[in-house]
């Protein structure tokens, strides 16, 4: 995958925080520190969508949706 360079602005005390990890090793440089901090922060976005979406279902609908789904595929299945 592809990278592009941009310029960001960040608060001094993030790039203090940031440096202070680079100089123990848990990242090789600022770039990687921040991918990592950028990449997390859309997961975690992601991940609470999804939760969202899961408490708008209906357990209810859904079972019957899955045992309709059960019933009609067992229908098709070959005989042994």
């Amino acid at each position: 995958m592809g990278a592009a360079k941009v310029a960001i602005t960040i608060e001094e005390d993030l790039l203090t925080q940031i440096d202070r990890w680079v100089s123990e090793g848990r990242y090789p440089n600022r770039s990687r520190a921040i991918q990592a901090a950028v990449r997390e922060k859309l997961e975690r976005a992601r991940r609470r969508r999804l939760a969202e979406e899961v408490v708008k279902l209906d357990p209810k609908q859904e079972r019957a949706l899955a045992e309709e789904g059960f019933t009609a595929a067992a229908e098709t299945w070959p005989k042994y």
